[in-house]
């Protein structure tokens, strides 16, 4: 009996049709999904410092890991920047959604680098909650919640695109980059297309670390503060995002014909 429950659960787990159906059912909740998690890891932070198990990080050390994640932005800066329109796979209320796919670039080489990005940039602010236990929970929630994505996608992309994917799927690894196999892109690298997609990125990045750094001193301190430093740099990337959401909204500047 217990051998047949455990096969049962085995299979659950394993069921592509099952896994499909998470992986798209957690895509088009991915904004605001990580932010229930980190949440509950700032609380549990919060209770750790109040209680004096973990302390803080001087602020240079946060600015090292802030380093971590612009390394992921920076893959991503890469990825969108050779990227051209209506390539990826994406989920809508009515399904997923790719025109063509894209096998060059940095493409040739992994086939998933946007969420090899975010991993960086999830790995960034976990890193300044000072605990193990956290940052392993943490980094546990991201793995799950990626590999059902990634699964959802790649299935749509193989139904889609057939033989060609297959032959893509077969040569590229998913998440660790095989450099000997790159292929230069077909197209060049647009900053304008970075700046239009990605300014939303940039800032959530460093608006997460910056409040976990208020949160962190303020319980410290137990009062509301922010050192010098921190406050150029949440300063600084305030006015690069307002001004790139606005010209975004009432230009055309950031608009690139076939992006």
């Amino acid at each position: 009996m217990d051998a047949y429950v455990s096969s049962q659960k085995i299979d659950l787990i394993q069921n592509p049709e099952q896994r499909e159906k998470q992986g798209n059912w957690l895509f088009q909740r991915r904004s605001f999904i990580p932010l229930i998690v980190i949440g509950i890891g700032g609380v549990l932070y919060v209770l750790l410092l109040h209680f004096n198990i973990i302390s803080l990080y001087p602020w240079w050390v946060d600015c090292l890991f802030l380093g971590v994640g612009f390394f992921g932005l920076g893959i991503r800066i890469f990825t969108v920047g050779f990227t051209p329109k209506g390539t990826s796979g994406r989920n809508t209320n009515e399904g997923q959604i790719a025109e063509t796919l894209n096998t060059k670039g940095i493409y040739s080489i992994v086939r998933h680098p946007l969420y090899v990005g975010n991993f960086f940039m999830w790995l960034a602010p976990v890193l300044m909650l000072k605990s193990f236990a956290l940052i392993g929970l943490i980094l546990i929630f991201f793995v799950l919640f990626y590999d059902r994505i990634i699964f959802a996608e790649e299935q749509f992309l193989k139904r889609k695109f057939g033989q060609n994917y297959t032959e893509w799927f077969s040569k590229t690894p998913a998440v660790f980059p095989k450099f000997s196999l790159y292929q230069k892109s077909n197209l060049q690298f647009s900053i304008k297309n970075v700046l239009k997609r990605e300014y939303n990125s940039f800032f959530s990045l460093v608006f997460t670390m910056t409040l976990i750094r208020i949160i962190g001193l303020s319980v410290t301190h137990q009062k509301l503060f922010l050192d010098t430093p921190w406050v150029i740099i949440i300063s600084v990337s305030f006015i690069i995002f307002i001004t790139l959401k606005m010209i975004k909204k009432y230009t055309k500047i950031l608009d690139v014909e076939g992006r």
